[in-house]
């Protein structure tokens, strides 16, 4: 479904190695992350578990590039990302990363065919023709054909959250990651939002990072990491 045809780089998909992150707050040092080290290879279904204030999100968002490591290296399908300039970052994200937000944060004045279509835009992706035909795709993927011309705040939660998804997909990234998908919906919905995200791994051979509390996810992980304090373990 892509445009570049380029090799694919061979080694890790995401690697991390001796990460911090501290923030400033109230004349204090907070650390999110502590010395945190991580290879993740692809295809697979990887979640990070912890409670509230762990530093899930902040681990996401130095993966996406999103932040900068106060000490470490963030590396990404062969892309160093510590070092890197935002408008590189930026580039290399919208053509290789997909991040579905707890939040969903679509655009709320345009519909969801148009929400998935401006991910291809700002990856590059010049063949509105083709971008449209890509778009209907992908809604019809997740389910939501009937819902191409509806606004955000014409759809549920769950439909959101699976337009967010569909949009995750649409410059077709080797990395997807996922803050919380199912947080904000209700048992049946979130169901749904499971076997899209384990069918991304089985059927597409993507790399998923997922942070959550879902049973359901966790029980189809290929591997489970613990975030607490900011410091990550495995199992």
């Amino acid at each position: 479904m892509g445009e570049d045809t380029t090799e694919e780089p061979a080694g890790p998909v995401l690697e991390l190695a001796e990460v911090s992150k501290e923030y400033s707050a109230s004349g204090s040092q907070v650390k999110a992350l502590s010395n945190v080290s991580l290879v993740v290879k692809s295809p697979g279904l990887f979640v990070v578990l912890g409670p509230s204030g762990a530093g899930k999100t902040t681990l996401l968002n130095l993966i996406a590039g999103l932040e900068k490591p106060s000490r470490g290296t963030v590396q990404v399908l062969g892309k160093e990302l510590s070092d890197s300039d935002e408008n590189s970052i930026s580039s290399f994200r919208c053509a290789n990363i997909g991040f579905i937000f707890q939040s969903y944060n679509l655009v709320s004045t345009l519909t969801a065919g148009e929400n998935v279509e401006l991910m291809m835009e700002l990856a590059g992706w010049a063949n509105y023709e083709r971008n449209e035909k890509v778009a209907r795709e992908l809604v019809e993927m997740v389910g939501l054909s009937d819902r191409m011309n509806h606004l955000p705040s014409q759809l549920s939660g769950g439909e959101q959250q699976r337009i967010a998804i569909a949009r995750a997909l649409a410059n077709d990234p080797r990395l997807i990651l996922a803050d919380e998908p199912t947080g904000n919906l209700e048992s049946t919905a979130g169901l749904g939002i499971v076997q899209l995200l384990v069918d991304l791994k089985e059927r597409k051979g993507k790399t998923v990072l997922i942070t959550t509390h879902d049973e359901r996810i966790v029980e189809r992980a290929d591997a489970i990491y613990r975030l607490d304090k900011g410091v990550l373990s495995a199992g």
